[in-house]
């Protein structure tokens, strides 16, 4: 069952300007249709408590919310699908566990990376790193505007590919040129004097 993917993922973070259910509010209003709750140092309490707070605005506003890894909270809350960070996990495992009703996301760093995660029944990829990032620090290749027509010229099948890692609205055009479907942020939003003007800078390149 192919799923809708939005082509600009907010993913909140953890920053000390804003909670995450703040980041969420702010990029509802700006527009987010997709709000991906990124959060590896909390408690499940604490998770569901902010999980639970993001599903009702993104119920207000019509927007999608997707939960980084924790797929063990599935059925907790009104959560419509995961994104998975590890490349090495069985997706067809975690396809298995979660159901086809949810959006399942991976991350790659290659075309075998997009490739296998096609394969294994995941929705959408999120392809990078594009530059060095605070949001996500890892010792992978970053892959530039080259790196990413490399692979889009390569991949002969549907599947959405979203470009992440660094990412700034002056990089959107070269990149949307590639071939990518669409765009993930975080840090160039939520870490930028105002939020709303920084989200609207995006959507208004990408949508």
């Amino acid at each position: 069952m192919k799923k809708f993917i939005e082509k600009l993922h907010f993913i909140t973070h953890d920053i000390d300007q804003h909670t995450h259910v703040e980041q969420a509010q702010i990029a509802c209003e700006a527009g987010s249709k997709w709000i991906q709750y990124r959060c590896l140092t909390k408690n499940d309490n604490e998770l569901l408590q902010d999980i639970n707070a993001i599903a009702e605005i993104c119920d207000d506003w019509g927007a999608t919310l997707i939960v980084t890894d924790h797929i063990h909270l599935n059925g907790q809350a009104d959560i419509q699908g995961f994104h998975i960070e590890d490349m090495d996990a069985d997706f067809i495992t975690i396809r298995s566990q979660l159901g086809e009703a949810l959006t399942i996301g991976g991350s790659a760093n290659t075309l075998e990376g997009l490739l296998r995660l096609a394969q294994e029944g995941v929705d959408y990829a999120g392809l990078g790193p594009f530059h060095d990032t605070t949001t996500k620090p890892n010792n992978l290749p970053l892959l530039g505007v080259e790196g990413y027509k490399q692979v889009m010229q390569k991949l002969d099948i549907d599947f959405p590919v979203l470009a992440v890692g660094g990412i700034t609205p002056e990089d959107i055009d070269k990149l949307m040129q590639t071939g990518i479907f669409g765009i993930a942020a975080s840090s160039a939003i939520n870490q930028s004097e105002n939020m709303r003007e920084a989200y609207l800078a995006f959507y208004d390149k990408i949508m």
